[in-house]
């Protein structure tokens, strides 16, 4: 019997069927997905991870890799058959090494985010990636979503963060590509193939990660505009000003920040008088802060915005993050939301806020946008909440309109309907809508290739 031996595999402490322990791992943080599963087991090594993956291979069960369960997707949880195995990652937490003058460190793809930042701050190095859900998600989830999170603009998506992968294969095999190359043209680029890919193609259990120095002064300023227009320039002339140190450049409207200081204690505005919109703005500043004080002063004698608060100390730093961190918990308070992670060029963010605005009022006039987001690197998170005096049932029952409507706009655009959350099980069609035949025909034949009983995360993405 197929549970008999993985409980065999993982040992006492690596599997349960307690429906109090699966409950947290079978529905996603909004609770749109819900699913069952056969057993969650929760290998202690990568040979166990293996040996989990032969022996569903042999009985011809999909299987279910899980990090921190923080995605919007459903791309981490099973299907409603309860035939599916969860495998959990957790127990994959190792700093196997860190190595500062190489600039490189090797993490078991169970590590959580903030652990794996902290452990290179131990040395003096800084681990750029960061999102909201640092605190819970865990490295190898991250690496599989290809997650971007606030510092892209100057250090890239995961993806960029990755030297090397160890990969468990559909047949059991263990790749072990831990390089800390910087330059290798080898052969085909194989690690690029895992990431991004939500576990169906392998497995990650481990990765070796790109590691930066520690920037000697971090600026943070919340900066209001009178429109979302004017953030393009802004960027723009902050970029030029600051040697391109920027690390991150988060638009936030109104309504967000008014949420916020509502539901999250211990908010409040930075400013007395409100504004249309603000930018919360983070800078590895070489000159100080007087550096991205005086670039600011221009940019708001130029008409670039309209005012900006500086943050005196890491304390002052951190609550004007909680702001932007809060975002979409305090949306759960104001009812149900459609959520849609989308990127379309910079240059062309101001033009889809304002269609986009024009389409959703036509459609429900009374709905409550929510646009924020990762405005450095094109990527919006462009949430719809459901009208004050409207029920969160009649309002996903017309919920489709509204996201095709802002999808065919990202279309329009040259943009993508999944900027940093990936497809899972929710995009899934939108994917075909939105990639052409031929990209969908590429993806499926590396599918067949690599997973051809296609037991990897069987029903996501393709």
């Amino acid at each position: 019997m197929l549970a008999d031996d993985l409980k065999a595999i993982v040992g006492p402490r690596g599997w349960s069927t307690d429906a109090a322990v699966l409950e947290p791992h079978l529905t996603e943080w909004r609770e749109i997905v819900r699913g069952r599963t056969l057993i969650m087991v929760a290998p202690a090594s990568t040979a166990e991870v293996a040996a989990v993956v032969r022996a569903c291979g042999t009985a011809g069960v999909g299987i279910v890799p899980q990090g921190g369960n923080t995605g919007l997707c459903g791309g981490a949880i099973p299907d409603q058959s309860g035939e599916q195995v969860l495998l959990s990652l957790a127990r994959l937490n190792s700093i196997r090494s860190i190595d500062p003058d190489d600039f490189s460190m090797v993490v078991e793809a169970g590590c959580i985010l903030a652990d794996v930042q902290q452990q290179a701050q131990r040395v003096n190095r800084l681990f750029p990636l960061s999102l909201a859900a640092e605190g819970s998600c865990q490295i190898g989830g991250n690496l599989a979503t290809n997650a971007g999170g606030i510092n892209v603009i100057r250090y890239g998506t995961a993806r960029e963060q990755v030297l090397g992968l160890e990969v468990v294969l559909a047949d059991g095999t263990i790749w072990d590509g831990l390089r800390s190359l910087r330059k290798d043209t080898a052969g085909y680029d194989m690690k690029q193939v895992f990431i991004g890919s939500e576990g169906t193609l392998g497995i990650i259990t481990a990765a070796t990660l790109r590691l930066f120095p520690m920037p000697a002064e971090t600026a943070t300023a919340f900066i209001a505009l009178s429109s979302a227009n004017q953030a393009v320039g802004l960027l723009a002339r902050m970029r030029e000003s600051l040697a391109d140190h920027i690390q991150a450049f988060e638009l936030i409207p109104a309504r967000a920040l008014r949420f916020v200081c509502r539901h999250i204690p211990g908010t409040t505005s930075p400013f007395d008088v409100p504004h249309s919109w603000y930018v919360l703005l983070d800078a590895a500043s070489v000159g100080g802060t007087d550096q991205v004080e005086n670039a600011l002063a221009r940019a708001i004698d130029d008409g670039l915005a309209d005012d900006a608060v500086i943050a005196k100390n890491a304390k002052e730093a951190a609550a004007l993050w909680r702001i932007r961190h809060s975002i979409s918990e305090a949306q759960k308070y104001e009812g149900a939301s459609l959520k849609h992670d989308i990127s379309v060029p910079i240059i062309c963010i101001g033009d889809f806020l304002d269609r986009a605005r024009q389409r959703v009022e036509e459609l429900m006039p009374r709905a409550r946008l929510v646009a924020f987001g990762h405005v450095g690197d094109g990527n919006l998170h462009y949430n719809v909440t459901r009208p004050a005096d409207m029920d969160d049932d009649t309002f996903k029952a017309a919920g489709s309109a509204l996201t095709d409507a802002i999808y065919e706009l990202v279309a329009e655009l040259g943009g993508s309907i999944s900027a940093e959350h990936g497809i899972g099980s929710l995009k899934k069609h939108d994917l075909e809508r939105y990639r052409s035949t031929a990209e969908i025909a590429l993806m499926r034949t590396l599918k067949r290739a690599l997973d051809p009983a296609n037991i990897l995360n069987p029903g996501k993405v393709i």
